[in-house]
């Protein structure tokens, strides 16, 4: 499996639930702590840009993981962005080449993407239980993410306030693969939105 098809795949999943977003939606809460559906939509707009720098120049300032801006055109934003992404992993004989990811370290690009299509697979799930939309990700997208998450250290030195994970939520032993994602990444699959 190409790695870069799966990733473009998870983007453009995410880009569904982003076109559905409307003006009225973008304060309302997510699943995300202290994120709004701007907050978290202009997040992943500068990690794709921080994403895309850092694969064509090995690391990017700090300034390009969090400088996305949404403008007059959120969904437009997002698309670019996106595109970003795609466009700077083409090069396929360079999937070994290390990148920088934020305070992270330094991983083979093709790593580096596994994180990238975990953020979108599952950032798209906040987005759609934020805005209440249907959310069916295809099983390989959510089986690769599930198999990256599965390896996050659960302790307070990696997760919490302030960090890239919040600890994981207990979910039951026969959920479904798209909820043990979620709980592994301190998420409530039954979270709902307060404007439902």
């Amino acid at each position: 499996m190409d790695i870069r098809d799966l990733d473009r795949r998870a983007g453009a999943v995410l880009g569904e639930v982003v076109m559905q977003i409307r003006p009225e939606h973008m304060w309302f809460p997510t699943p995300c702590p202290d994120w709004t559906v701007r907050g978290l939509l202009r997040h992943i707009v500068s990690e794709n840009e921080g994403f895309a720098a850092a694969a064509l120049n090995g690391s990017a300032p700090v300034q390009a993981w969090n400088g996305g801006r949404l403008g007059d055109n959120p969904a437009g934003a997002y698309r670019r962005s996106n595109v970003g992404v795609a466009d700077a992993f083409a090069d396929g004989g360079a999937l070994d080449r290390l990148m920088e990811v934020r305070e992270f370290g330094s991983f083979p690009r093709r790593i580096a993407l596994t994180f990238h299509q975990l953020d979108c697979v599952v950032h798209a799930w906040d987005l759609a239980k934020a805005i209440d939309v249907p959310y069916d990700p295809p099983p390989d997208m959510v089986e690769m993410a599930l198999g990256l998450a599965r390896r996050i250290p659960d302790t307070d030195v990696a997760r919490g306030p302030g960090l890239a994970f919040e600890r994981s939520v207990k979910v039951p032993g026969d959920a479904s693969d798209l909820d043990q994602l979620l709980g592994l990444l301190g998420r409530n699959p039954d979270w709902i939105s307060p404007f439902d």
